[in-house]
């Protein structure tokens, strides 16, 4: 009987992301649950978890290391920390993607001692925590895994080593350069909940 308790947050999807989650049901015990913008979605799977920990992942997400989900728990336990996440690397990019998450890899593990922060590709949470924390803003149009991850306390973030892969679907609908300056207008606007509040246009592109 299989063990692993797996919400897929469905937004309306039309690309047989249903039926594709459904035919692991052999392995995983899953969900399809109703979602949203992501915010909505990642809490509408949080409220049904009952473990001490949550793992929030997006849907283009592989994680091709057989060890990282034990190696993270295991880091998590033994430092008590809210928060971890690890790298990401891109899934037969080009180069300009590839140097596009080393980049965001660097600025990752260099924030992580004063001013942490973490995406939604792989977010493990501490389920107490989160919910001190409110969840995710639903208030919240953009950025909103960098808007909650930004409140954990640098003492109880963590990096574990490995990596995750992801597609370059991001960078291919809207630019390099486009997506760059988010980040950094982002990164300037930390602490402006309103800036997270606008709708910069983000989900308007198809990918």
């Amino acid at each position: 009987m299989p063990a692993t308790r797996v919400f897929v947050a469905d937004a309306g999807s039309t690309d047989s992301t249903i039926e594709v989650a459904l035919s692991f049901t052999d392995r995983l015990l899953i969900s399809v649950i109703p979602g949203g913008l992501p915010s909505t979605g990642r809490n509408a799977g949080a409220r049904r978890a009952t473990t001490p920990y949550v793992l929030f992942l997006d849907a283009d997400i592989e994680l091709p290391e057989p060890t990282l989900l034990r190696r993270a728990m295991e880091k998590m336990e033994r430092k008590q920390l809210h928060c971890l996440t690890t790298d990401i690397r891109c899934k037969e990019g080009r180069i300009m993607d590839e140097l596009m998450f080393r980049g965001n890899n660097a600025v990752q593990h260099f924030a992580s001692f004063t001013k942490p922060f973490a995406t939604g590709m792989f977010m493990l949470f501490d389920r107490v925590r989160f919910n001190e924390l409110g969840g995710f803003d639903e208030s919240v149009h953009y950025a909103e895994d960098y808007h909650l991850s930004k409140r954990v306390s640098p003492l109880r973030f963590g990096i574990v080593k490995g990596h995750i892969l992801t597609s370059n679907r991001r960078f291919r609908a809207m630019g390099h350069k486009k997506i760059a300056k988010m980040f950094l207008t982002t990164a300037l606007h930390t602490f402006d909940r309103g800036y997270f509040q606008r709708d910069h246009g983000y989900w308007n592109y198809e990918v």
